[in-house]
């Protein structure tokens, strides 16, 4: 439990407060019924504050609606959710939603000049308000880990879009802080939540033996990590009006603006640390792996042409990328990963299940299996279930009431994103690695270890 949150606190205070009130009050009193819960919406005591920090596409998608975001109209049009803040260090996004967000509750309302949403340049303002119970942060891939744990520890619930951390350390700190501080946490990996239960489905159709003995699986996304020696840069720029470039590079090393910054700085990463967290986590959930045991990653070189140059289906020669990576965990399933011919980024990804019996392959546009007849089957009452809700925002809020743990609670989103990362370094070395998930480190193996954590820049310690 969470004795601090100001959401069970507020509700505290006002139901020993409801008796004082009704004594007091000795006149006939005219309130809009929306302010009593009344008409189907969701009194104010109810509804959970937020504050949104990152407004780019994804972000903005979650506040107002939009691609992949599965919320019609963004949490601002939820009953049960209160917008208080928005937090970008670009001044053309915040002050975008700070006008929409304003102008959507003043209409709701009633209220010309509504003006309850406060915009914010720096993130820690927002943390610092106490009024606030909850965020959604949808940041530059370096930011995610080091933001969602000063949220935390500021007694905020959190989601967090991926990729989760971009360190093995760093996710094992939001894992001990997000216990410590009673956070309530879910990982933007909507899969398990989102697309029809397909992805449910082939999980739950492998665990209960459809396809015989697991024995393989195919991922069709590569992990990837964070590989700060590459981190080099000749081209400066001015940087645009407005725009917070040290805070946008926070914890990374100092350099020079050198155009649009998205989510990253190309250079500094190895593989793809974007989609595939959707990916090996249904993978992850589908395996169902000893959280305690080693996971062994194999790297296997690209295979060579008659010109003696590498090459991979869909990548270009002389990469890191260019080769596959095998997991080999204890339980005895290996996961390979790939990439199919022609793939792009963008392409849905997926995954093939293939045990001794037959195969199921998913991915966001579809679920097939070979024999058909394993689809054509339903599930039995005595068969084994995953976790069952009704969408991942709405999985989100109905844990920050209840204070239940999420369907991507810390623990399973920082086990995904560690086996992306000991792949992704095992790239990066282009060799074997073996991952110790107890103690967190590869035993014996100092260069590997090297790559579980960096030096953050000042002040952003962590």
């Amino acid at each position: 439990m969470k004795p601090t949150n100001s959401l069970i606190n507020r509700r505290r205070f006002l139901h020993h407060s409801a008796a004082a009130v009704g004594a007091a009050v000795a006149a006939p009193m005219f309130v809009p019924s929306s302010v009593l819960g009344m008409g189907g919406s969701t009194a104010p005591s109810e509804r959970i504050r937020m504050g949104f920090i990152g407004l780019g596409g994804q972000g903005t998608g979650h506040l107002l609606g939009g691609g992949w975001t599965y919320v019609e109209g963004g949490y601002i049009a939820r009953n049960d959710v209160q917008v208080q803040a928005v937090c970008d260090v670009r001044p053309e996004r915040r002050e975008s939603a700070h006008r929409r967000c304003n102008g959507y509750y003043a209409g709701k309302l009633g209220q010309a000049g509504y003006d309850g949403v406060r915009a914010y340049a720096d993130f820690r303002e927002v943390l610092a308000r106490p009024d606030i119970d909850a965020v959604l942060l949808a940041l530059p891939y370096h930011w995610a880990a080091p933001m969602a744990t000063m949220a935390a520890r500021a007694g905020k619930d959190v989601y967090c879009e991926k990729p989760i951390a971009i360190t093995l350390d760093q996710g094992r700190n939001l894992v001990e802080i997000c216990n410590r501080f009673g956070c309530i946490y879910q990982a933007g990996t909507q899969q398990r939540s989102e697309y029809g239960g397909k992805f449910r489905q082939a999980c739950e159709l492998v665990r209960n033996g459809r396809i015989g003995q697991l024995k393989e699986v195919y991922a069709y996304r590569q992990p990837g990590a964070f590989f700060p020696s590459q981190w080099t840069s000749e081209k400066s720029v001015p940087v645009p009006a407005g725009f917070d470039w040290d805070l946008w590079l926070g914890p990374l090393p100092w350099r020079p603006y050198g155009g649009e910054a998205g989510h990253t700085i190309s250079g500094i990463f190895i593989g793809d640390l974007n989609w595939s967290p959707h990916h090996y986590d249904i993978i992850q959930w589908t395996v169902n792996p000893d959280l305690t045991a080693p996971i062994e990653v194999e790297y296997e070189k690209a295979r060579t042409a008659a010109s003696g140059t590498a090459v991979h289906p869909g990548g270009a020669a002389g990469r890191p990328e260019d080769g596959n990576v095998h997991y080999r965990y204890a339980n005895g399933v290996v996961v390979h990963s790939t990439r199919y011919p022609g793939e792009q980024v963008g392409d849905v990804g997926g995954a093939c299940f293939v045990g001794t019996e037959g195969r199921i392959a998913v991915d966001r546009v579809g679920l097939v299996s070979y024999p058909e007849r394993i689809l054509k089957e339903p599930l039995r009452p005595a068969d084994a279930r995953v976790e069952h809700n009704h969408g991942h925002s709405d999985n989100f809020l109905d844990c920050v009431r209840s204070r239940r743990a999420t369907i991507c609670k810390p623990e399973t989103a920082v086990y995904t994103m560690n086996a992306i990362l000991i792949g992704g370094i095992a790239m990066a070395l282009q060799r074997t690695v073996k991952w110790d998930p107890v103690n967190g480190e590869f035993p014996g193996d100092a260069e590997a270890n090297r790559l579980v954590a960096y030096a953050p820049r000042a002040p952003w310690r962590f």
